[in-house]
């Protein structure tokens, strides 16, 4: 059965189209990226999950994203660039994308619908650690349901359904997001 998820067109880092469906039975960790963030140091945990799950069927997806403070500014070409010489980065990457405003992705408007609210005890806190932040600009954080900052994550089941999504200061390698994506893998 098609899964709308796996339909919707992407391209890889390099420029070639695509979509998620070459990715289908497996599990996927979907995250917006940035190489300018205050947790661009989540690269690090994303490319360890991604080392220790893959044979198991875990793929880890980067979509760069400029869309909270201009934190990702690089070229695609940049980025690639960045991931592999600063963390490793091994996982596949796409091509920078929005996840937010009104030239949103149509995946990131799908991720959005099919899981509306994201998991993290310190959510609220973190919001208003950005509020603060983004004070400073006249900015303010997105509203629920929208992604809140780079680092967002959502954890799709091997059916091409969302399982899960979690806050950006949730760092990969957290144990609730090591056991969604260990429960995801047993199924």
């Amino acid at each position: 059965m098609s899964t709308p998820i796996y339909d919707i067109p992407v391209q890889t880092i390099t420029g070639e189209p695509t979509s998620l469906g070459a990715y289908r039975g497996k599990v996927l960790l979907v995250v917006n990226v940035a190489s300018q963030c205050g947790l661009t140091k989540q690269y690090d945990a994303l490319e360890k999950l991604y080392a220790q799950y893959k044979d198991q069927g875990l793929v880890v997806t980067g979509f760069p994203a400029n869309d909270f403070g201009a934190q990702e500014p690089g070229s695609n070409e940049e980025i690639a660039t960045f991931c592999r010489s600063s963390f490793g980065v091994d996982f596949p990457m796409f091509s920078k994308i929005a996840v937010t405003g009104p030239e949103i992705h149509p995946l990131y408007s799908a991720l959005i619908a099919a899981e509306p609210k994201a998991t993290g005890e310190t959510r609220e806190a973190f919001r208003t650690k950005l509020a603060g932040f983004l004070g400073k600009t006249g900015a303010t954080p997105n509203p629920e349901p929208g992604i809140l900052w780079n680092f967002e994550k959502f954890l799709i089941g091997r059916d091409g359904n969302v399982i899960a999504r979690f806050s950006p200061e949730i760092a990969p390698d957290d144990p609730a997001i090591v056991a969604a994506i260990q429960t995801a893998l047993a199924q």
